[in-house]
């Protein structure tokens, strides 16, 4: 039995804000933004709406793009670090709103690589036929955590919600290979406090050299080669990261996802808000080998080498 990704949902709010608003609350220029990390605009959300009102979006979205009864789904995993309140855990509540009453119910916290934590966690939990689908959603509402008064970081985060349904694919699809890593030593360069907290210059070198080694290992792990590759969804956190991954693999630049210039980095989120863009797009087809790369505080990482496909 293969894991594969059955349905891509996606949310982001609808208030845009772009580099020439931030210019004027702080010490910060367009070109400066773009040049240093590709983000253009991002979406924040308003005082009434919160992190578990955007995963449900996204997660009906996700269920209805799959095409599966919901009340099949097991399982619901939400990877966030900014859940409404400690508990009760975003997945319970959307748990609740999309009446999916038998499912259980958890919430991951691996930063921005949450995403990848959780579909790995639904691919061993459908391959061991404990669930026929599993629901995973990365969501953020990083907007309530950010310093505003501060440059170096507000300019970098947005809110939003991606989310997938996780169930059995055909024979050759699917999820082909994984790699989860943490490196606790780390957590000292990007952390909460009262707000987010990074050292940018540590988080870069950090980032270049992890997004690209696990790209290449996942491809490996699935008995592939870098040729191989059809398609790259790195996290979008930076665009130089970015292309630092995409170069390892020897990619072209139109096979590289790019949507940080329009949502900024959304953590948990930025990875199925990209796949699901891509896939209306028309840039993924059936039995492309896609692979999926993501780093986060803690400091964390995930890739995924998949076979696109249901």
């Amino acid at each position: 039995m293969n894991a594969g990704l059955l349905g891509i949902g996606k949310f982001v709010p609808s208030h845009v804000v772009t580099n020439s608003d931030l210019e004027k609350r702080m010490d910060t220029s367009d070109e400066w933004i773009r040049t240093r990390t590709g983000i253009e605009e991002r979406r924040i959300a308003d005082s009434e709406t919160d992190t578990s009102d955007m995963a449900y979006e996204a997660a009906l979205s996700a269920i209805q793009n799959s095409g599966i009864d919901p009340q099949t789904i097991g399982l619901i995993i939400v990877a966030t670090v900014t859940p409404d309140r400690p508990f009760p855990s975003v997945s319970a509540m959307i748990q609740d709103r999309l009446g999916i009453k038998n499912a259980a119910a958890m919430d991951i916290s691996a930063a921005c690589s949450g995403f990848m934590y959780g579909v790995v966690t639904a691919k061993h939990f459908i391959e061991a036929g404990t669930y026929e689908n599993v629901l995973v959603v990365g969501v953020e509402k990083l907007s309530k955590i950010m310093d505003w008064e501060d440059r170096n970081t507000a300019v970098l985060f947005g809110d939003g919600a991606g989310a997938a349904v996780v169930g059995k694919v055909s024979e050759g699809r699917g999820i082909l290979s994984f790699e989860l890593g943490a490196d606790g030593s780390g957590g000292k360069h990007l952390y909460q406090d009262s707000h987010i907290q990074m050292n940018g210059r540590e988080v870069f070198k950090f980032a270049v050299r992890q997004m690209g080694e696990s790209a290449v290992a996942v491809t490996k792990k699935a008995g592939l080669t870098t040729e191989d590759v059809d398609y790259l969804i790195p996290h979008q956190a930076n665009i130089r990261i970015m292309e630092a991954s995409r170069e390892r693999l020897g990619l072209p630049i139109e096979k590289m996802s790019k949507t940080v210039h329009k949502y900024g980095n959304t953590s948990a989120a930025s990875i199925p808000i990209s796949l699901y863009d891509d896939l209306a797009e028309g840039k993924l087809k059936d039995d492309d080998i896609i692979v999926l790369v993501g780093f986060g505080g803690g400091l964390t990482w995930g890739a995924l080498c998949i076979k696109w496909g249901r």
